[in-house]
């Protein structure tokens, strides 16, 4: 053999019995390795987070929308990991109902004190105290949180405001992309929502305006179990199966309580259920499950064909616009 052709040969690179290539270095032989290929969480988290970071980093006094519900759990969640190991550094902010399960309410509060964030609560009660709004006929109070959530924006002075929108919830919440403008008023204009092309987000807006960031916004509800499962993320137990006494209206079993009492035509019954969302106890509705556990909720949610608004929340049913006509005026 030839100089030329020795040369030749061990220039070449070989090829395991697998297939990979083998990169030749004198007598040794080496496999090249193959990047790790992200998932569909890896990247979804990567994006999240990629927002977080912006808005804090373009806005001066950033907030939290966090209910103790799983979407705004995991948005707090995503915030931990964009800042770690400092703290979160904005605070959080709760619109109080006054008609919130105490089970949410109990984690809201754990959750803030062990992660040492601020917690701003406005409450739709004073308002109601006070004569700004009055109660409905329904007795719902989820409608009513509008003016306490842009007064305490205003008091607050927050020019951004993170929520945990995600895009199966409702087609308003489709509408909105990652970020969304807000007038003076609080108000939002489906018709002049910005583009968002090669994921460019534009925060301009004058004093006044703010803006509704939803870092989650490309998510879906089986993303967002998926999500909890995979990072072992602490949520309310209302989650999970227990049983409860329940009595069934418009499709839904609603819960006995003090701010849902059941009908005299209603019959109470005690069965086992749980909660895909845990707004105001006068308007949310539980679903039958024995699904007990995060593997088992994943495999629930993956096979269900109602988004969890359309399951489990009465005020979502008033009118096929009910969550846009709430968004133009200021709600979450």
């Amino acid at each position: 053999m030839t100089l030329s052709n020795t040369a030749s040969v061990s220039s070449r690179s070989a090829r395991s019995t697998t297939g990979t290539p083998v990169v030749e270095r004198g007598s040794e032989a080496t496999e090249t390795k193959r990047p790790r290929a992200l998932s569909t969480l890896d990247l979804l988290e990567a994006e999240a987070i990629h927002v977080i970071r912006e808005v804090v980093a373009e806005f001066e006094r950033p907030v939290l929308l966090f209910s103790g519900g799983k979407d705004s759990v995991v948005v707090l969640h995503l915030a931990t990991k964009a800042f770690a190991p400092g703290k979160v550094p904005f605070p959080v902010l709760h619109v109080d109902t006054g008609h919130n399960f105490p089970e949410v309410l109990s984690f809201r509060d754990e959750t803030v004190e062990r992660l040492g964030i601020r917690l701003e609560v406005a409450k739709v009660q004073d308002y109601i105290d006070d004569g700004r709004l009055q109660e409905r006929a329904d007795g719902t109070r989820n409608p009513l949180q509008t003016l306490p959530l842009l007064d305490a924006i205003a008091n607050g002075r927050h020019d951004a405001v993170f929520g945990g929108a995600r895009r199966d919830e409702d087609k308003a919440r489709a509408k909105e992309r990652i970020i969304s403008l807000r007038d003076e008023f609080g108000q939002w204009d489906p018709r002049n929502q910005r583009p968002e092309l090669w994921s460019l987000y534009n925060g301009r807006h004058t004093p006044g305006q703010h803006v509704r960031a939803f870092p989650i916004s490309n998510w879906t509800e089986l993303d967002v179990w998926r999500y909890i499962e995979r990072e072992g993320i602490p949520l309310p137990s209302l989650y999970f199966a227990h049983e409860r006494e329940v009595y069934a209206r418009d499709g839904m079993w609603r819960p006995v309580g003090e701010f849902s009492p059941p009908r005299a035509d209603e019959n109470v019954e005690l069965r086992t259920v749980r909660y895909r969302t845990v707004g105001d106890m006068s308007c949310t509705g539980a679903v039958e499950s024995d699904a007990s556990t995060l593997a088992d909720i994943v495999a629930e949610v993956a096979v269900s064909t109602l988004t969890e608004r359309g399951a489990t929340r009465a005020d979502d049913r008033l009118s096929e616009a009910a969550m846009e006509d709430r968004k133009k005026d200021g709600y979450f």
